[in-house]
């Protein structure tokens, strides 16, 4: 059996234990850090979180979160090999093509060592705070991947959409590879933006019975598309599924990357110091790692 790529996740942590345990996350093995999106805590709320079963916030509003791309040229200053991922990029509450320069610049500034996760975002208030539409949200966020798309080859890229206009115009310099795009969200729409757009799908918690579902429907969606399933990647946030044998039983499903909180198996919490989470990586690198 394949070996997954192994994502470590520091959502909700102290953001200046970052760039410490990505450089012991890199010395245990571990092949990706990803970073969490949360632009502010909004006392009003329209609308329900939809990755829980009651609709509240797994987070409260003293969480700290600070800017995905800063927080990803921070970890990759202080590495050498890791990947790093946004895990994900609320799209629709942002513009475009400013969207694109933070994604250009965050590609040239680790040397090609990130991956965009990207999703549409669920918060009305954070829409319109930042400017943004909340209605026809999906419609805009196609519009403003096909521009990322264009805009991050550093080609002239122009765009006369509906919801998204710019003339000609090119960023420089490009990133030094191909910037991968990870689709997030688990809805049938959602998946069909990830054929479209996607070099995988990732996910929020998720079941292993919704994990099949989503795994089928994308082969047969890729499969419509032309496209073959062969490299694309599925990264899974398991919710009921864990250690060596719940991983293994995650790949055979058709998962590619796990996305793990290591030290939350040894006791240490989500905002635990940092010389715990770092014994938390040693740990999980030794039990799983090392034995796959």
């Amino acid at each position: 059996m394949q070996r997954p790529a192994f994502t470590m996740a520091v959502a909700m942590g102290d953001p200046r234990d970052y760039t410490a345990l990505a450089r012991t996350a890199e010395e245990c093995g571990f092949d990706q850090v990803a970073v969490p999106d949360s632009i502010f805590w909004s006392e009003q709320v329209s609308d329900a979180y939809p990755y829980t079963s009651d609709g509240s916030r797994m987070w409260r509003a003293d969480t700290p979160f600070v800017d995905p791309f800063q927080a990803v040229t921070a970890m990759a200053a202080a590495t050498s090999r890791i990947r790093f991922c946004t895990h994900v990029v609320k799209v629709g509450v942002r513009n475009a093509v400013l969207l694109a320069k933070q994604v250009q610049s965050t590609a040239v500034l680790t040397g090609g060592r990130f991956t965009f996760g990207a999703g549409v975002g669920w918060l009305r208030e954070e829409f319109e705070w930042c400017g943004q539409r909340y209605e026809q949200r999906g419609a805009r966020v196609d519009e403003e991947l096909e521009a990322l798309r264009g805009l991050l080859t550093g080609d002239w890229t122009e765009l006369r959409g509906e919801h998204v206009q710019f003339g000609r115009i090119r960023m420089s310099p490009p990133p030094p590879s191909p910037v991968p795009f990870y689709i997030g969200g688990h809805t049938p729409v959602a998946l069909r933006r990830t054929v479209r757009f996607g070099d995988g799908w990732t996910s929020a918690m998720i079941t292993v019975d919704e994990l099949k579902q989503v795994v089928a429907s994308l082969r047969e969606q890729l499969a419509a598309a032309g496209r073959s399933d062969e490299g694309f990647a599925v990264q899974v946030a398991s919710s009921d599924r864990y250690g060596l044998e719940g991983y293994r039983e995650l790949v055979e499903i058709g998962a590619t990357d796990i996305v793990t909180v290591p030290w939350v198996f040894y006791g240490v919490p989500l905002d635990g110091p940092l010389e715990a989470k770092q014994d938390g990586l040693r740990r999980f690198a030794a039990e799983v790692i090392d034995r796959w």
